[in-house]
């Protein structure tokens, strides 16, 4: 069980992902929608130049079928004009072997292609255009005007020296487009598409809402037969305006709305359930907690995020200690309150009767009462040395105190072998200890006082150190022992089998509290004869020589 809530809590997320998660979704979001727009800008660009050389294609297409009616109707080019100019651009050829179909798919990109200045006007030509181009002109003209009320795109038809011979504009018939430069590159037998400002002066910006409808799209097509190239044709559009379609796409861009917000909904809800939630059930925890509600605080089933999680599990445990301590004191105030009372009331019964009957008292009596009367005040002294060594063994820290175990233990064996304890000092190894001392000193002496209290002089009491992992002293001696029932409060504070005796129960309880301090421990291990404590110490590691 525990092993799977270890592995839950290395799988939930960290506080700081689900943040950089919600703060990258709500970063793409507008992102993501102004790269919508310029991809749909570029498409509609892209569009319109699709149409535009479809267009072209069938321009250029009629125009070539004119010029081969007419040419072999007259038996030839009367002009050599009419022949056009040898091309110098000859279509690529690459990837398409022997499949005669040559799709010229849209390039344009208003994020990558220049958007050039807006065009020069047609400037008056020099030259006259070809007879044959003359003848085509208005042949072709009605078939531009007619399409331009539907494709809405202004055309343009010259011949090989740029002389508009057709045109859906008024009054441009004659003019040359040699200052076009998609016209001079389309004359060479490239086939050309830009971007133009359609208004005079500094081009769009890229950061305005759209740009698609501040900018005009050129195409000029290669009119090409037999090699040659006769004449181009020039068309510009305006592409469709990016407001105007999405207008046009109202359903769509609602129902992406719909899921932007249900996009930040789910944030919110998750954002909610990973964070919020487990803060307020923390929060909530503490004010029961605070209110005095025991158990009030547990760590959280579902705490979101590792770091609520272990906040959780860290105030839950700090919740318990202080419930414990909060135990333990008042224990010990009714214990400190019990112990007390009992000498204090005899004192007072003794100082009473003495105060009443002093005068109609023997003497044995009243030696009686003052014995008693000194016995009881010298149980409260005991117990106030007893409580203040127990208090300095509880705030007493882990230090650089340390000693050597047979120098510290042979003194304390041979002060209680003088006072008639039988010990038996068996010292398989020496070594240093984390443990000052006299620290050692109390502990030791307090467990051999316990051993003549309980076990009686002469008793015999073994000491035997060992070394392992840590310096392990085992004191057994041949006493009658301790009972089952007792061995599970021997520690606990005040806990005395000998109360007539004047002990204060506090012995075992200040001899763990030092050895904690020191990062060690005690315990009663099981007995057939006698009591057999166990202590563990940490030991100084040696130094390299």
């Amino acid at each position: 069980m525990s092993r799977l809530r270890s592995l839950r809590a290395r799988l939930r997320p960290r506080l700081r992902t689900v943040l950089l998660l919600t703060n990258l979704v709500v970063l793409v979001l507008p992102l993501a929608g102004v790269t919508v727009l310029r991809l749909y800008e570029s498409a509609l660009i892209r569009q319109t130049e699709s149409e535009l050389v479809a267009q072209g294609a069938v321009i250029a297409a009629s125009y070539r079928a004119l010029h081969e009616r007419l040419l072999a109707a007259n038996g030839g080019p009367a002009d050599p004009a009419d022949a056009g100019l040898p091309l110098q651009a000859p279509p690529p050829t690459s990837g398409y072997d022997n499949n005669p179909w040559r799709p010229r798919p849209p390039q344009l990109d208003l994020a990558r292609d220049p958007v050039l200045p807006k065009p020069p006007e047609p400037a008056a030509s020099a030259v006259a255009a070809s007879p044959l181009a003359q003848a085509i002109g208005p042949l072709i003209e009605p078939i531009l005007r007619s399409a331009q009320i539907t494709t809405l795109a202004g055309m343009r038809v010259v011949d090989a020296g740029g002389t508009v011979v057709a045109s859906t504009f008024e009054a441009e018939h004659g003019r040359s487009l040699l200052a076009f430069d998609e016209v001079l590159r389309a004359l060479r037998g490239e086939p050309v598409s830009s971007l133009r400002d359609r208004n005079a002066g500094a081009p769009p910006s890229r950061f305005a809402f759209s740009r698609a409808d501040r900018v005009r799209v050129f195409v000029a097509m290669p009119i090409v037969l037999d090699s040659r190239v006769l004449g181009a044709v020039l068309l510009v559009r305006t592409p469709a305006d990016i407001r105007q379609a999405l207008v046009g796409k109202r359903n769509e861009l609602l129902l992406g709305t719909l899921l932007v917000f249900a996009m930040v909904l789910a944030l919110s809800v998750l954002t909610s359930r990973r964070i919020s939630q487990p803060v307020e059930a923390v929060i909530e925890q503490a004010r029961r907690a605070a209110r005095g509600e025991q158990g009030a605080v547990t760590p959280l089933a579902k705490p979101g995020t590792r770091e609520i999680g272990e906040l959780s599990e860290t105030v839950a445990a700090m919740a318990a200690t202080l419930e414990s301590r909060a135990r333990y004191i008042r224990d010990f105030a009714a214990h400190v309150s019990h112990e007390f009372k009992t000498p204090l009331t005899a004192i007072r019964g003794s100082v009473e009767l003495l105060r009443e009957h002093e005068d109609s008292m023997s003497a044995e009596e009243r030696n009686r009462f003052l014995a008693m009367i000194e016995d009881d005040s010298g149980r409260l002294e005991r117990l106030v040395q007893r409580l203040l060594e127990l208090a300095r063994a509880d705030m007493s820290t882990r230090g650089d105190e340390r000693c050597r175990l047979e120098a510290t233990l042979r003194p304390i064996a041979a002060r209680f072998a003088a006072r008639g304890l039988l010990i038996d000092l068996r010292l398989d190894a020496d070594a240093e200890v984390a443990i000052g001392a006299d620290t050692l000193d109390a502990v030791i002496g307090t467990l051999l006082d316990n051993c003549r209290q309980h076990a009686g002089l002469q008793a015999r009491v073994q000491l035997q150190v060992r070394i392992d992992t840590a310096a392990v002293i085992e004191l057994v001696d041949d006493g009658i022992g301790i009972s089952p029932a007792n061995a599970t409060k021997i520690f606990e504070p005040f806990f005395t089998t000998a109360r007539q005796r004047g002990s204060t129960g506090l012995g075992l309880s200040i001899v763990r509290s030092l050895l904690s301090a020191h990062g060690g421990d005690i315990a009663l291990l099981p007995s057939t004869t006698g009591a057999h404590f166990r202590i563990r110490l940490p030991l100084v590691p040696e130094l390299p020589n």
